[in-house]
């Protein structure tokens, strides 16, 4: 269902509360009356509504506006997702992923997108200079698939790391954002998922 315009959801709640209050809903003058705008202005809002199928009416009668059951609005930034949080990432080199479930939080999808997430804990600084800091929250997009240039999330053998991936010709480069720290070459890397976005707590 599509969204509704600041407006709309106005109109919309004026409506419900009309009903609620009244037992009979509002007329297109009474609508017009109460937001002080003209009756084709209310008839082109009701006919919006019904139009996203937020209600029903049959404006060749009077008081014949009928709510239909509100289904979520995507686009009023409310829907949510639900993040699991798996361990942590070191961000130094590469250390032994804790794959145990360390409880989860929710994200506006507005936010990030649908699609299946999971997050880990930056441990170390070997991201610093792609703004990622240890104890920040990376929220990964699952996914085993990335381009050159995007920061994953790659297992090699038990441990994961998160780095910026660079593909070569017969190998791949897993690359630090920190000169302190070396690249990692190999041709076994198992990718996890790419970066969506950062979560960080400031004291």
């Amino acid at each position: 269902m599509k969204g509704l315009t600041i407006r709309q959801r106005e109109v919309f709640n004026f409506i419900k509360e009309f009903i609620s209050s009244s037992k009979y809903p509002p007329t297109v003058r009474e609508v017009a009356e109460f937001f002080k705008i003209s009756v084709k202005g209310s008839y082109d809002h009701i006919k919006a509504l019904e139009k996203k199928k937020y209600i029903k009416c049959n404006l060749k009668r009077s008081r014949a506006i009928e709510i239909l059951k509100e289904k979520k609005d995507y686009d009023s930034k409310t829907e949510m997702t639900s993040i699991p949080l798996l361990g942590n990432v070191a961000a130094g080199k590469p250390l032994f992923a804790e794959e145990n479930f360390n409880g989860a939080f929710e994200l506006p999808v507005h936010y990030i997108g649908h699609g299946k997430y999971f997050a880990l804990q930056v441990n170390g600084d070997s991201m610093k200079d792609a703004g990622i800091l240890n104890g920040d929250i990376a929220v990964i997009q699952h996914q085993n698939v990335a381009e050159t240039g995007e920061i994953i999330v790659a297992m090699l053998d038990e441990a994961v790391t998160l780095k910026r991936l660079c593909i070569e010709k017969n190998r791949i480069k897993l690359k630090a954002e920190n000169k302190a720290y070396p690249p990692i070459f190999t041709r076994d890397v198992r990718i996890l998922g790419k970066l969506s976005c950062i979560i960080r707590k400031y004291e």
